[in-house]
């Protein structure tokens, strides 16, 4: 393990991995956290209760598409979403820089406010602090979210019900929150046409349990990208995994965007993307479902759950080639959210 902490160990890559691994899990052992889920899998007397929390750091804190306020709700709703909960409360702590305008937090607080409303959850609690100028860039957010479970959908953050021949699912373009982000930071003002996809996932997904199909895993594609949920997954199971690259929607400013600025899509953060592995049989039926849904009017089956090459994920190119889709290694875009 490095003897400092660097901009990587955020990536949601290899150093991330190795921190959490090394550090985390090795002092705070146990059962629940060892499974290593977006939302922890709790036991409440007989119900059964989806918990997490996540802190929202993203410069800047205004962008196409949304805020740091409206980020930091979807990121949480969607992390009990994709366990197969439905989220129900979220808290939020607010760490505040001396001299951030009155206005600007009003306008995070009332996107918050939106977007709680639309996911169909109450904030109940939170915290405020605030630090002197130069302690803080403008304004960080923590949040935690609760949610239930229903008895059928506990293991779907899990895994374990995977087996060969499984579709994967997303359910629209990758990589637009990233290249939202670093458009504004590269470019300013410049019109690029990028919005950002932060988005609650909740309805989506709702829609897509209730059509009683065997959906075997899900994850929503964040920080480290799609790549980095593909190998997770591969590393998981001990099987492979195959992408077909024209299957994978990518918007074309910004595919334009990540050749001008050097980045490879697959590994750049989204906020409103989820990744399924869904029975075979019922892949279709869930594609359908998906693209009635705005949200997933985009959705794609992008490749499957293969026995070759265990342990890895394979990207068949465009070209007729194959390369091996690897963890990302350091910090492509620090600070995205």
């Amino acid at each position: 393990m490095k003897e400092t902490i660097l901009l990587g160990h955020g990536s949601g890559g290899k150093l991330s991995h190795e921190l959490i691994k090394n550090l985390f899990v090795k002092y705070f052992d146990n059962a629940i956290l060892k499974q290593q889920t977006d939302a922890a899998l709790l036991q409440l007397n007989r119900t059964k209760i989806a918990f997490t929390t996540d802190s929202y750091v993203i410069d800047p804190v205004f962008f196409p598409g949304g805020n740091i306020g409206k980020l930091a709700v979807c990121g949480t709703v969607n992390d009990i979403s994709v366990s197969g909960a439905k989220p129900l409360y979220i808290s939020a702590a607010f760490i505040i820089e001396e001299g951030f305008p009155l206005t600007d937090l009003e306008k995070i607080v009332s996107a918050m406010a939106d977007e709680a409303k639309k996911a169909g959850v109450l904030i109940v609690t939170g915290d405020t602090k605030v630090v002197s100028k130069g302690q803080c860039d403008k304004v960080f957010i923590n949040t935690a979210g609760i949610g239930v479970h229903e008895e059928k959908y506990c293991e779907i953050g899990l895994g374990v019900k995977i087996k060969t021949g499984d579709k994967i699912i997303i359910n629209g373009s990758i990589a637009d929150h990233g290249m939202a982000i670093m458009a504004v930071r590269n470019f300013g003002n410049f019109e690029a046409d990028i919005k950002s996809d932060c988005a609650s996932l909740n309805g989506l997904i709702q829609k897509i349990l209730n059509t009683g199909s065997r959906i075997n895993f899900m994850r929503d594609a964040t920080r480290g990208g799609m790549a980095t949920v593909l190998c997770e997954l591969a590393e998981q199971l001990k099987l492979g995994v195959e992408i077909e690259e024209f299957r994978v929607p990518v918007n074309e400013n910004v595919r334009g965007m990540c050749e001008l600025l050097g980045f490879d899509p697959f590994y750049v953060a989204n906020e409103g993307k989820v990744i399924l592995v869904v029975h075979p049989d019922d892949a279709e039926l869930v594609l359908e479902t998906m693209k009635l849904h705005e949200l997933g009017k985009d959705a794609s089956i992008i490749g499957e759950i293969v026995e070759a090459h265990p342990s890895k994920a394979i990207l068949n190119t465009g070209i007729g080639g194959k390369r091996i889709i690897d963890m990302l290694a350091g910090e492509q875009l620090p600070r995205i959210c």
